[in-house]
């Protein structure tokens, strides 16, 4: 019994030589953790403006105006009378420079904590911004850097990136609450898939054209609008799809969760269709040296909304009519996408040159440098099936 005791002695002594700590670590009180990053044209703010005319500049071009919104800070302060006055959860912190790397070095002469991007969730960049810059410049940083998780997720701005930072909501944080909106694909398919970093780094290296979510900001209240096109070739923004054209992308690629047509009936009064389910098949045609592509959608859904009192939509005619009058809508939504696509930006973002690639390998090896021009001119057809399986609860 002795003898074992002191090999249990032993073990956990031995067992206190091999465990290490982390040495390197700090704590996080010690630190200023940022969650998200905002990034516009170049514009010095009057703090800026003041500090460096007594003497706090240093060699650069004021390109971009990088935005680090921290947290968390102190949510509530101690005033008299022991009343307790509610205060933001973060701070926005603004630089202004040429070099994203050396800005975030530079905020270390600003505060007393350093800050870091361990916890980023995600990166706005104005649409005004990226015309003017490359998109793969403006994200050389952050790809390179390891304390940046993959997973932060990145966005346009119409407007001011900056002001997407800003809510008349004190108790949220705008990076968490923008990262958080992209949880809502399944209620409405004009909210876009969102793009990582991961993601990012392979379509800016792949040379292909492709899409970010845009956000748009009024007044403290942020919402998604659209998406910003940015061009294969010159990894610069040419221009947005609306929310209508994104949603009628989703139909093409057959990844939305949930969502709605709305149309008017014959007395042009409001329909709503809401779906259910959706899913389409892409098809690549080669006849010689011709492409076409043919895309084929079906979709099951709801009756949700119907504004015509004189109609009964329990009865097979009308819900017949009905279907094909979403189908229309459909149809009518989808050619406004391709001619964005194919005549006004001449940009594949669809996912059309990705499916040739894997249907015809060695055709796409000969056109894949100048794809975008070559789609420009390929006809495409779609076939369209809505089906309606029931209409809600009430048929008034």
């Amino acid at each position: 019994m002795y003898r074992q005791k002191k090999m249990l002695i032993i073990l956990l002594l031995s067992s206190l030589v091999v465990i290490q700590g982390c040495w390197s670590s700090k704590e996080i009180e010690d630190l200023s953790v940022y969650a998200g990053l905002a990034l516009d044209v170049g514009e010095r703010v009057d703090i800026e403006r003041d500090l460096e005319s007594q003497g706090a500049k240093y060699l650069k071009k004021n390109l971009v105006t990088a935005t680090v919104q921290i947290v968390p800070i102190k949510s509530f302060e101690r005033q008299e009378k022991s009343k307790e006055k509610q205060l933001l959860k973060y701070s926005n912190l603004r630089l202004t420079g040429d070099s994203i790397f050396e800005i975030m070095r530079q905020y270390s002469t600003r505060r007393d904590r350093p800050v870091i991007g361990h916890h980023l969730k995600v990166i706005v960049v104005s649409t005004k911004l990226a015309q003017q810059q490359h998109m793969d410049q403006l994200m050389d940083f952050v790809l390179r850097d390891n304390d940046i998780r993959p997973s932060c997720r990145v966005f346009f701005s119409k407007g001011k990136a900056y002001d997407t930072f800003l809510i008349d909501q004190p108790e949220e944080v705008p990076a968490f609450r923008i990262n958080s909106m992209t949880q809502n694909s399944y209620r409405t398919n004009k909210v876009m898939k969102e793009v990582n970093l991961t993601q990012l780094d392979g379509l800016i290296h792949s040379k292909q054209s492709f899409l970010l979510q845009n956000i748009v900001s009024s007044n403290g209240e942020i919402e998604f609008s659209g998406a910003g096109i940015i061009k294969g070739d010159s990894s610069k923004w040419i221009g947005d799809l609306n929310q209508e054209n994104v949603e009628s992308l989703s139909w093409i690629q057959g990844n939305g969760h949930g969502g709605v047509i709305k149309s008017y009936d014959w007395r042009n009064q409001t329909i709503s269709y809401e779906i259910k389910s959706m899913k389409s098949k892409m098809t690549a045609k080669l006849k010689g040296d011709d492409i076409s592509f043919h895309v084929s959608i079906e979709s099951k859904g709801r009756l949700i909304e119907n504004w015509d009192i004189n109609e009964n939509p329990s009865e097979l005619a009308y819900l017949e009519a009905a279907e094909k009058i979403f189908e229309e809508r459909l149809a009518k939504m989808l050619d406004s996408l391709m001619r964005k696509m194919q005549s006004k930006y001449k940009v594949d973002v669809a996912g059309f040159g990705k499916n040739l690639s894997i249907q015809y390998p060695q055709k796409w090896k000969k056109i894949k440098g100048n794809w975008d021009e070559e789609f420009s001119r390929i006809p495409v057809t779609f076939e369209i099936k809505l089906t309606i399986t029931d209409y809600g609860s009430s048929t008034k």
